[in-house]
């Protein structure tokens, strides 16, 4: 269960729409969609490498027009440090051969040791925080998704980042979710692509004296 201000998800009672414990190379080819650096598997780990300073994708080939949850285990494979990325509710441009459209959260990316949201192609709506203790090499757990204009970033059942989309990108027009390796190493797993419902909660105020 994830507390949030309003309301509860239960992920484990969510219609499961896509589901990879372990990656194999069968997987990659018939479920993924190279867009850029080198994606590869090994031992289970779905592993992206990208040297250059540019978000090089893979995408689930399935789309997702509705509230989603997005669930999976990563890190970060030394010597490489930084940027654990999830993008959803998004899209590939082909014209720029770039990330277009799409909500990002990530780990240790945007500098300086944060867990950050930002919403593509732009970039100027973002959101970060300092309070992870981020350890590179350690394997995270990570939910992200949104249900209407409420997106949520959860690291090891915690909650990192609840955030108010006052426009919010149109489930309607953009469905594809993604990981990325920006200017580093990192590998993935235990992917879960869900539906998205929560359960309202609301929780007044107790006197404490």
């Amino acid at each position: 269960m994830i507390q949030l201000i309003k309301s509860r998800l239960y992920p484990e009672k969510m219609e499961t729409l896509y589901e990879c414990g372990e990656f194999d190379d069968n997987i990659l080819r018939r479920d993924f969609e190279i867009k850029g650096g080198r994606w590869y598997t090994e031992d289970g780990w779905l592993i992206g490498e990208n040297r250059e300073n540019f978000a090089a994708m893979i995408m689930w080939r399935g789309e997702d027009f509705g509230a989603v949850l997005v669930e999976f285990d990563a890190a970060t494979v030394l010597p490489a440090t930084r940027d654990i990325n999830v993008t959803w509710h998004g899209e590939w441009d082909d014209e720029k051969n770039a990330r277009g459209v799409a909500y990002v959260a990530g780990i240790e990316g945007w500098w300086q040791g944060m867990v950050g949201f930002e919403k593509s192609p732009v970039s100027d709506y973002f959101i970060n925080t300092k309070l992870l203790d981020f350890k590179p090499g350690k394997v995270y757990h990570m939910v992200a998704g949104n249900i209407g204009s409420e997106i949520f970033v959860v690291i090891d059942n915690v909650v990192a980042l609840q955030i108010r989309d006052q426009q919010p990108i149109d489930y309607s027009k953009y469905g594809r979710i993604g990981f990325e390796a920006y200017c580093t190493k990192v590998k993935y797993r235990n992917l879960k692509v869900k539906r998205a419902f929560a359960v309202e909660s609301y929780r007044p105020y107790e006197p404490e004296f």
